[in-house]
């Protein structure tokens, strides 16, 4: 008998074939840029976040809009601090709040507009005369959704 009919053969593994790994890649590339929210607010205030204690997270943030309050981003420092309202990307006014919710409203698609929230986030000195201005605003506007943001207070 021939040893050489019936010799042992090596088996390899067989190579891994990476031509559809390029588009895989993009596939999912291009599924987290759309599904990912980017900030396009640039920050005009400072404002430190009071602490708080019974802190919920936001269900559905494409349906949330921001108004920050708080003192400019400048260096100076004034006594007594002035506190300034920015909607997008531009400092406003109280008069102008009404015409934001307006905007953000229309801009929502049909299934975020019922839920609809409105976020202060606000520095923790802002006057409670100033938040109660910003929140008769918001009532007049049919804005009823208020959220207030907070940090969360360290545990002793």
């Amino acid at each position: 008998m021939k040893r050489g009919l019936f010799g042992r053969h090596e088996r390899q593994v067989p190579g891994l074939n990476t031509a559809s790994l390029p588009d895989l890649i993009f596939t999912v590339l291009f599924f987290f840029m759309i599904v990912t929210h980017m900030r396009t607010d640039e920050l005009h205030v400072r404002y430190h976040l009071p602490q708080g204690t019974e802190l919920e997270k936001i269900a559905h943030k494409s349906s949330v809009c921001y108004i920050y309050i708080g003192r400019v981003a400048d260096d100076r420092q004034e006594d007594p601090p002035r506190f300034f309202i920015q909607l997008n990307n531009r400092l406003a006014t109280i008069d102008d709040i009404r015409q934001f919710v307006e905007n953000e409203r229309s801009r929502m698609g049909d299934e975020d507009r019922p839920r609809m929230t409105v976020s202060i986030k606000a520095d923790r000195d802002v006057p409670m005369g100033l938040i109660s201005d910003v929140k008769r605003e918001l009532q007049q506007a049919f804005a009823l959704r208020v959220n207030y943001s907070a940090d969360e207070k360290a545990q002793k």
